[in-house]
């Protein structure tokens, strides 16, 4: 069965590979009789991928240690569901899911009216990077990374999933991310089509042709990213969302250009403008995610997240610099002789370019600080990464100035201008109010009170913007894109609160032992243990009691799981949610008289950072639209 799988994929290669060459050789013979075969031709990559990933997953349900992946991240005590998601648990599997991504969002496109819509040069165009794309995903799959050895003798048991692993945001987080990279895939290789046949301007803009498939891509992986931040929020019991882990901004950065290009794509869209602007940023969306691949598979720098250098470092790096060339070819070359100037700074024009660029230059920034233990090494025998406190002065500020932007862009002509001057002084007096009334409150930190009041206004804007304009509120694509501005705007908010004011103390506590924290007392009752299948656990019992009235009860948990030794013990938080100041407890540890060592935290306003997530996430299926040849955006949109 297993070197089934691996044959199938062994095929898909050989399918990727061959028909890559004939779509080459179409191209440059300049026909497209073969067009309809190398269209099947994918079809039949997808199906041989399916099959080979429902194997693997046969494999991880059914406990079949034969197969060296199964018996590295699982094992008979582990539940179902923890099972199938080992699926992507490492580097292998998490690899072929990717390549799967990619080929359904490829069918998916297929039986599109946008794709029938292509000349059949751009198809040619496309399908050749495509499948030069997903071909070099199945050369991994096929080499360094086969999900489908063997081992001998079969062991008895296996080896168990990362009980960090074990987590129901561990379920989505990791899948959702890969359907985020593959589904930029299809825009990635449609833009870099289009500028190579030079047909743009006789088929229509390809920002129209993929805009559902750039919706789903950045909502998806959106959520996964705010996911990850919840798992890491509630599992590695440190009582924080982003650490800013390498493993962690090579997944932002992603999502930083792809909103960079978002932003772009509206000027493309409304004024015919940043043609080849918009070709290089989807590209580069592409290239940032297989940069965050190299990241986790090369060994480059040292990472909770990471996977080590599994031997697949070195052709990833290289497949980067060629698609990075690539990319930087088919859009210096594909000139638009229609092309507009901009309008002044002070337009929506101008608005959406700043912003873009912002979110392009936090993109830089993070790559910098995040390869900075390699870079160091050509300058000093002592690398050293740079700590949470750079990231925090150097991309805050810049997060607040984007907050600010979004709080005047709605309110600003595209050819510059103000729409309502009346609704602009309505919108910046409720930014002043707003930051003098956090002053006056005590939350005197600028770059908070910045942010805040600006993420205040924002909401309070696109409200009166609603109010005030029917083409606004007839348009599901301004409802979903003024959705998701609410979503970053309570995601700053939550994001400025608990980042900035959050207040924390370590401390062993004996039995009865009472703690203050701020205006809440925290009470130290009993400590129980208990037994699991998997794992055994110390529980704390704390009570926590404001204004002397009791607030709720705090349970953390330290567990010591069976496949794991006595050695590595692992944290179960334990919070009392609230709108407003959430309690966070995790317990560290416990000696034989029963005092336990806990970190308790008070977490301001940090719901709202997943109220506004989960927003961004929801909204963008608003936006999705039944592509017409001939649409023509409002300029509500």
């Amino acid at each position: 069965m297993h070197l089934l799988a691996f044959l199938l994929l062994v095929a898909s290669l050989l399918f990727a590979i061959g028909f890559g060459a004939v779509a080459a050789l179409q191209i440059w013979q300049g026909r497209s009789t073969l067009l309809h075969w190398i269209e099947k031709s994918q079809m039949m990559i997808t199906t041989l991928i399916t099959v080979s990933s429902f194997i693997l997953l046969w494999a991880l349900v059914n406990s079949d240690f034969s197969n060296y992946y199964v018996s590295s991240y699982t094992s008979l005590d582990l539940p179902l569901f923890y099972r199938v998601t080992a699926f992507w648990a490492g580097q292998a599997g998490s690899l072929l899911f990717w390549a799967w991504s990619v080929a359904l969002c490829g069918i998916i496109f297929l039986y599109t009216n946008a794709y029938r819509a292509l000349s059949d040069g751009t198809k040619m165009w496309f399908w050749m990077l495509f499948l030069t794309f997903i071909g070099f995903f199945l050369f991994l799959l096929t080499t360094w990374s086969n999900p489908f050895l063997l081992i001998n003798p079969v062991p008895a048991d296996g080896n168990g999933l990362n009980p960090l692993l074990q987590n129901p945001g561990m379920i989505f987080h990791p899948p959702l991310l890969f359907l985020g990279y593959g589904g930029f895939t299809i825009p990635s290789c449609l833009a870099l089509a289009q500028a190579l046949n030079r047909s743009q301007h006789d088929e229509g803009s390809w920002t129209d042709a993929s805009r559902n498939m750039i919706l789903f891509a950045w909502l998806t992986l959106t959520a996964g990213i705010i996911l990850g931040c919840w798992w890491s929020y509630m599992e590695l019991g440190w009582g924080g969302y982003w650490a800013w882990d390498p493993v962690e901004n090579a997944s932002l950065i992603p999502w930083l250009v792809g909103s960079a290009f978002l932003h772009t794509s509206v000027i493309e869209s409304r004024r015919g403008k940043l043609h080849r602007t918009n070709t290089f940023l989807v590209a580069l969306t592409t290239i940032s995610a297989v940069f965050a691949t190299y990241l986790v598979r090369s060994g480059v720098v040292e990472s909770l997240h990471a996977f080590g250098d599994g031997g697949v470092g070195t052709p990833l790096l290289i497949f980067i610099i060629f698609f990075t060339a690539l990319s930087l070819f088919a859009a210096i070359t594909s000139k638009n002789p229609k092309a507009k100037p901009m309008a002044d700074l002070l337009s929506r024009e101008g608005m959406l370019l700043v912003a873009a660029w912002f979110l392009i230059a936090l993109g830089v920034i993070m790559l910098i600080a995040t390869m900075w233990p390699v870079f160091s090494k050509f300058f000093t025998s002592n690398p050293q990464g740079l700590d949470q406190n750079f990231y925090n002065k150097v991309c805050m500020p810049l997060a607040a100035i984007l907050s600010v932007l979004l709080m005047i862009c709605p309110w600003m002509k595209w050819n510059g201008g103000v729409k309502s001057a009346t609704m602009l002084g309505a919108v910046v007096g409720v930014f002043l109010a707003t930051g003098v009334g956090m002053y006056v409150a005590g939350y005197q930190i600028p770059v908070s009170i910045l942010a805040v009041a600006s993420a205040a206004a924002c909401i309070v804007g696109i409200v009166l913007l609603f109010a005030t304009d029917a083409s606004v509120r007839k348009s599901n694509r301004a409802i979903g894109a003024y959705g998701v501005h609410i979503g970053v705007a309570l995601m700053v908010i939550g994001i400025a609160f608990s980042g900035s004011y959050k207040q924390e103390i370590q401390t062993q506590i004996s039995r009865n032992e009472t703690v203050t924290l701020d205006q809440y007392t925290f009470k130290y009752k009993q400590l129980y243990e208990g037994e699991a299948k998997e794992y055994v656990f110390l529980q704390a019992e704390i009570d926590v009691y404001e204004d002397g009235k009791l607030k709720g009860t705090l349970e953390p948990q330290r567990r010591l799981y069976n496949k794991f030794g006595k050695d590595r013990s692992f944290a179960e938080v334990s919070i009392i949610p609230s709108l407003g100041e959430e309690l966070y407890a995790s317990l560290l540890g416990a000696d034989a008289q029963g005092n336990i060592t806990v970190t308790l935290s008070i977490e301001p306003m940090v719901n709202w950072f997943w109220i506004g997530g989960t927003l961004m996430c929801l909204f963008p299926f608003i936006g999705f639209t039944r592509f017409r040849k001939s649409e023509k955006v409002t300029d509500a949109a």
